[in-house]
């Protein structure tokens, strides 16, 4: 194999931009075998921590453009997972409830997602994952919207 150059491997942006590639295939599989995207469980979570809320809220709380929302909805509804509904305090506006399948499936998701870690992570001692999540989450703090 040939051997990456110091100066790139040197770099925590480049090494980050490597390693997300190994966890997005990672947590693709994970979540195709299952029958699910990364999007259900943005959203399936959001649902589960936050209560019913419209597809607008979704996707801001989840970070997914709007069309995309709709999409995730619409199959998560179809799958049962969710329901749609129109919002009684706004005509205009859909309002999505997680159901008690789509709260199995969110924890299916999960066991997914504890799988993929470990896997990502193997070669890191309990510890040394909890500081490198704590410093990520640091890093990534500073981009955060206020």
């Amino acid at each position: 194999m040939d051997e990456t150059p110091g100066r790139l491997t040197a770099k925590p942006s480049w090494l980050i931009t490597q390693l997300a590639v190994h966890a997005r295939r990672l947590v693709f599989d994970g979540f195709a075998a299952a029958g699910a995207r990364g999007y259900h469980y943005r959203i399936l979570a959001a649902l589960h921590e936050f209560g019913p809320a419209s597809q607008a809220e979704l996707g801001r709380r989840c970070r997914i453009d709007r069309s995309d929302v709709v999409a995730a909805v619409n199959e998560l509804a179809e799958q049962g997972f969710a329901v749609r509904a129109p919002d009684p305090d706004h005509g205009r506006r859909n309002r999505v409830t997680l159901t008690d399948d789509g709260l199995r499936q969110l924890r299916r998701m999960d066991g997914v997602l504890d799988q993929v870690q470990d896997d990502l992570l193997k070669p890191l001692s309990v510890e040394d994952r909890q500081t490198l999540t704590r410093l990520l989450g640091r890093v990534l703090a500073q981009y955060e919207p206020e």
